[in-house]
């Protein structure tokens, strides 16, 4: 079977999905978390369509898996306000409370979560196309990451749990909570995104209301009595809806101190500045990216195609943290061209339950049009895809393309097309990409593929001030979370990894008293009697 017959009927019918596979009913979401209580929706409900769809006799359509709650600026308010009450000027259960026992509630909450693995993995798969494989990858990282975060927060305390004496003046200093916290994660990694923030600002003693990406919505059901059990009421609140519609209302009542939002940095910026006090709005964005790959004559090409196979096509190419244009020196790009269109046609696409699958459909309904109107536009300019039936479209499915040769006239060469389109670029002169990358509206990643030392360090040396990652000879990512993720320009605000991410959600303070012997023996009270959570010399083993 060549590869268009693949595509043309890449859609199972109903009674062709593994019973294994087959989601048990429709999953109709009628609840959202507000001060600890699922309070019931009997108002009007999002369609969930999954990208998965099925076959019949005339065509194929997106199957049917559920709805979840379009509420309303009401509800969103109230959740809103739930969440201050609860950290009620600092005052809070919560804020206040010790760090060892935020982290045994966070511990409690991850437990939980665990038991939901199965269901969890299930709705990535179905509601947002992720392959069986990539969803399960994404739960377990993120469980781990909630361990990660539980141990660097030990360690930020351990470090916390001294006294320092300097000029007569005795202080005791620790991080502390920001306020209210408005969480909202992206569709690509609904469940990793999300929690990559809402974690830290709650173990830090915020509270949060968690806004969901409108794909990748379905998935947070089985948590949310997780979610109600494990943390007071008010500390943890889930809004669902249209983003335009609940966002903007949020933001403006002035009420949000800190923003935590991946997505576009057109949606950030409409948030920002619905915020009557932009000054006190803490900032956590990850925003767009256009990751170069720049290839050089001396390059292992082997290796090249490899890691820009997965790092442009993974998940189809839906990371931010995808390698998104690829600069090829001329004098290889052919071999390099032939090399990359094999390597794409060895991919296996289907849906997601099916075992190895890489390539499988999208869940943005318009994207496979958008990413052919780049195509066509690239072609119009004279470039052409590389490799055999790449962009054909089968409904929500996208065969990956390679488009060379990509020039800037071209809406590839600048726009982030967020999908398995590739656009290769020959370059004669180092020259060229650097002076790409100097001009980007984008500063998160690049990678270079090469051998000579010194080349190689010459270009090290320039990007580290361009972008944020400078990754040699292996694909652009995000991880060990343990390294800092951010970006340049338009890319990102704030640093996030499992420490940096407490830091962004709080704030260093400090209690203090002139060293009298008064003061020494007050101290050596409230630590004895352990009158405060603060002033306190625990060690958190």
């Amino acid at each position: 079977m060549d590869i268009r017959e693949r595509i043309n009927g890449i859609f199972p019918a109903e009674e062709e999905i593994p019973a294994e596979c087959r989601l048990d009913g429709a999953v109709e979401l009628r609840e959202y978390l507000v001060n600890g209580e699922l309070r019931p929706w009997e108002g009007a409900l999002q369609e969930v369509r999954s990208p998965v769809c099925v076959r019949t006799r005339t065509s194929v359509e997106r199957k049917l898996i559920g709805g979840f709650p379009l509420l309303t600026e009401k509800e969103a308010l109230a959740a809103l306000d739930a969440a201050v009450c609860a950290y009620d000027s600092g005052r809070g259960l919560w804020s206040t409370m010790s760090v060892a026992c935020r982290i045994d509630r966070v511990r409690e909450f991850a437990s939980r979560m665990e038991g939901e693995r199965d269901r969890v993995v299930e709705l990535l798969m179905w509601e947002i196309g992720k392959s069986r494989r990539d969803a399960e990858k994404e739960f377990d990282r993120t469980v781990d990451y909630i361990a990660d975060t539980i141990d660097a927060l030990k360690d930020l305390d351990r470090v916390s749990s001294r006294f320092v004496i300097a000029q007569g003046i005795i202080g005791q200093v620790r991080r502390a909570p920001l306020g209210m916290v408005l969480s909202m994660g992206p569709y690509n990694y609904p469940l990793n995104e999300t929690f990559t923030t809402l974690i830290p600002a709650l173990i830090m003693g915020n509270t949060t209301v968690v806004k969901p990406p409108r794909h990748g919505v379905l998935l947070f059901q089985p948590l949310l009595e997780a979610f109600r059990d494990s943390f007071p009421p008010g500390v943890v609140n889930f809004v669902f809806g249209e983003g335009r519609k609940i966002g903007p209302p949020l933001m403006a009542s002035g009420k949000v101190d800190a923003l935590a939002f991946i997505g576009t940095s057109k949606a950030a910026n409409a948030l920002q500045k619905a915020h009557p006090r932009p000054h006190r709005l803490r900032l956590a964005l990850g925003l767009e990216a256009k990751n170069p790959a720049v290839i050089l004559p001396d390059a292992d090409l082997e290796l090249a195609v490899a890691e820009c196979l997965a790092g442009s096509l993974s998940f189809n190419g839906q990371r931010c943290t995808a390698i998104k244009i690829v600069f090829v020196h001329e004098s290889i790009a052919a071999p390099f061209l032939h090399l990359f269109g094999e390597a794409i046609e060895k991919l296996p696409c289907g849906m997601p339950w099916e075992q190895n699958v890489a390539i499988t459909p999208l869940p943005e309904p318009d994207k496979p049009s958008y990413l052919t109107e780049l195509i066509a536009d690239a072609e119009r300019h004279g470039a052409r895809v590389t490799n055999e039936w790449g962009g054909l479209a089968n409904a929500t499915f996208f065969y990956p393309a390679a488009v060379y040769p990509v020039d800037e006239r071209m809406r590839l060469y600048r726009e982030e097309q967020f999908g398995p389109v590739i656009p290769v670029v020959p370059f004669g002169d180092i020259a060229a990409p650097v002076d790409y990358i100097v001009s980007s509206d984008y500063g998160q990643q690049v990678s270079i593929f090469g051998r000579d030392s010194a080349h190689i360090a010459s270009l090290v040396d320039h990007l580290v001030n361009q972008v944020c990652r400078v990754n040699i000879n292996s694909q652009c990512q995000r991880g060990p979370d343990i390294f800092p993720f951010t970006g340049r320009k338009d890319s990102a605000v704030g640093t996030l990894s499992v420490s940096d991410a407490l830091r962004a959600f709080s704030i260093r303070t400090l209690a203090a008293a002139k060293e009298t012997k008064a003061n020494k023996e007050l101290i050596r009270t409230i630590i004895r009697d352990r009158k405060s959570n603060f002033l306190s010399t625990d060690f958190i083993l």
